[in-house]
């Protein structure tokens, strides 16, 4: 039953209940009839609360119509008790229509600031969804403007860099073929090279930063694409002891994209799941069914969420010949084709990266 129904009927049995005393009690028990009158008002001030100004008046006239024939019948004859009866009548509805008019102001206003509430409510969360964008926005600036300027460094570092190392390893292997392994000086000239490979690598990919825009948008299937990538690491993935699988479905999945960056970026993706996951472990490609996603699994050890968030920032890595750019290459090359590239991990449950890429009318 509603509570409004309820109410009702409260009222109603406590009207009755008054009446029925008041009819029943003998007259010469005039102080118990003073007080029965009295007690009137408390439906009538409940009503007022409860339904407000319309409540109040009708509880009050009910009242008033319920008491009269008491007043007729059984004090009928004595014209002061009568004007006394009749004057509490008057009061009935004068205190039904007060306290019925106050209450109702007091309902409006409780409802005008619920509204307001609601109102302040809804505008803070707008303001917090809109706070929310422009960090993102910001961050984006800054990723971009650190970019930008890894850009330019990189072009200087190609010019200046690549050259002198070039003949810093040739002249190393051209000393090394004079010792024989085992002896110091090799083993020391063996060092020169392998460094100078891992500052070539670090040039390169700053050289890939800057060069990540995709430039010769064509519809690319993304089945080929991976087959292509599986190609490529599958001896990677052998001689670690990792099963690498690309599941099946996705074979009409087209994009438009740049088909070299596109495949680097996959690269890049595949050698750091290879190098996460130990021995016995499996590699995973799948094509989601809308075809606009690609899934990158692995059962490696996962990331700790301290480093989870610092895994797309230039030069953070947590692999010691690592250079810290592959996934912020990976990144830039995935965003310059109107997409996104998403890390899911947890510490002992492998890794999952997520790029999805837009509808081709999108990117057109």
């Amino acid at each position: 039953m509603k509570p409004s129904r309820v109410r009702i009927l409260l009222l109603a049995l406590a009207i009755l209940g008054i009446s029925l005393v008041h009819y029943v009690t003998p007259l010469h028990l005039h102080y118990l009839h003073d007080v029965f009158q009295r007690l009137y008002y408390l439906p009538i001030i409940f009503a007022a609360l409860w339904f407000g100004l319309r409540g109040g008046l009708v509880c009050s006239l009910v009242v008033s119509i319920v008491y009269a024939p008491h007043i007729l019948f059984q004090w009928g004859g004595t014209l002061t008790v009568e004007m006394e009866k009749y004057l509490e009548i008057l009061l009935y509805n004068v205190v039904g229509a007060v306290t019925g008019l106050l209450a109702q102001r007091e309902q409006e206003r409780a409802e005008e600031l619920r509204k307001t509430a609601q109102g302040l409510e809804h505008s803070y969360r707008k303001l917090e969804e809109q706070s929310e964008r422009i960090i993102a926005i910001e961050e984006q600036l800054r990723r971009a403007e650190r970019l930008s300027t890894l850009g330019e460094m990189a072009a200087v570092l190609a010019h200046e860099v690549r050259n002198p190392l070039a003949s810093l390893r040739g002249s190393a292997e051209i000393l090394r073929d004079d010792y024989r392994p085992g002896d110091a000086k090799y083993e020391f000239l063996d060092m020169q090279i392998r460094e100078t490979e891992r500052l070539n690598r670090v040039v390169e990919e700053f050289l890939r930063m800057a060069r990540s825009r995709p430039t010769d948008l064509k519809p690319c299937r993304l089945r080929e694409e991976l087959e292509t990538i599986i190609t490529l690491t599958v001896g990677e993935a052998r001689k670690r002891q990792v099963a690498l699988a690309l599941l099946p479905g996705g074979d009409s999945a087209t994009v438009l994209a740049d088909g070299d960056k596109l495949r680097q970026a996959f690269l890049n993706v595949v050698i750091n799941a290879l190098q996460a996951t130990p021995p016995g472990g499996n590699v995973t490609i799948a094509i989601a069914d809308n075809g606009r996603e690609v899934c990158f699994s692995d059962t490696g050890p996962g990331i700790p969420p301290e480093a989870l968030e610092r895994i797309f920032e230039p030069f953070f890595t947590t692999k010691q010949d690592g250079t810290g750019l592959g996934l912020a290459v990976t990144r830039k090359i995935i965003e310059a084709h109107g997409g996104t590239l998403a890390v899911e991990s947890e510490a002992g449950q492998g890794t999952t990266v997520v790029v999805r890429l837009p509808e081709p009318e999108e990117v057109a």
